[in-house]
């Protein structure tokens, strides 16, 4: 969600100053009102990468999703989309849709989650666009490549495990987002959140406190469950991933990047 103009303090972007000093790529590259989608940051990432690597450059990619993350590094393939058939598609009852897919692909069910609506269209949608179903698109090489965690860039990979406090700290990191003026943050993005900014974790729940449909305190409440709940998914995907590296917390900041730094030069032979 970095990737956002005027998306940042819900989205903790480094500073100014700290861009100055290091230069990150992926920030502010997109109006919040725009669809910015994961094939369009697969695309411009990789070419952030290939621009670095060109220079004699390293690059470290950090934070984001684990989706985001395997989009870079893995042979992962995105299917079109037309925002006017996925329109249509959303209109339509969701047994409808799952009688479509699986008239087309009798196996859909063993790939796509038939209960979950969002797959459901998005499968269909696919299928319309590209005559490809779910069953035809895992045997692909580069899904069977990306099921197999088999990468398309080379890379090393390490895991911070956050702890058994990671709830407690999430919850004051909002309370401060909150004491740096994400409500306002929030409230001068009204109206101007397209798809897929509408959804982050944070302007979605307090985005019905500045129209004062709900009490502050309440979308507080539901942001914070919010968080807790993208981190059980995001920590469920990354300990999927055979490659990550896991290495324990450590409450002093100092401890974390020494243990990263100390990794990643006997991995690669970097020099700190």
């Amino acid at each position: 969600m970095q990737v956002y103009r005027g998306m940042d303090i819900g989205t903790a972007k480094p500073s100014m100053a700290v861009r100055e000093r290091i230069p990150h790529h992926m920030i502010d590259v997109a109006e919040p009102s725009q669809e910015y989608d994961v094939a369009r940051f697969q695309t411009e990432a990789r070419a952030a990468i290939s621009g670095i690597g060109g220079r004699g450059g390293r690059t470290l990619i950090v934070g984001g999703s684990g989706l985001h993350f395997r989009a870079i590094v893995d042979p992962a393939s995105f299917a079109p989309t037309d925002p006017s058939l996925r329109e249509e598609l959303e209109a339509t009852a969701t047994e409808d849709l799952v009688a479509e897919l699986l008239l087309f692909d009798p196996q859909a069910g063993s790939m796509v989650d038939l209960y979950n609506p969002r797959r459901v269209t998005r499968a269909v949608e696919v299928a319309r666009l590209t005559g490809e179903g779910p069953t035809f698109r895992a045997s692909k090489p580069a899904a069977v490549a990306f099921r197999a965690y088999q990468p398309f860039m080379p890379h090393h990979s390490i895991g911070i495990d956050a702890g058994q406090h990671a709830h407690a700290r999430a919850d004051a990191r909002f309370d401060a987002m909150i004491d740096s003026g994400l409500v306002e943050e929030v409230e001068r993005l009204a109206g101007r959140l397209g798809r897929t900014a509408s959804g982050a974790v944070g302007y979605k729940e307090l985005e019905p406190t500045v129209r004062d449909v709900i009490p502050l305190a309440e979308g507080v409440t539901d942001a914070k469950r919010a968080t807790r709940a993208l981190i059980k998914r995001q920590r469920t995907y990354f300990r999927r991933d055979p490659r990550i590296v896991w290495m324990p917390w450590q409450d002093d900041d100092q401890q974390r990047i020494e243990g990263v730094v100390e990794h990643i030069e006997r991995a690669t032979s970097w020099t700190s």
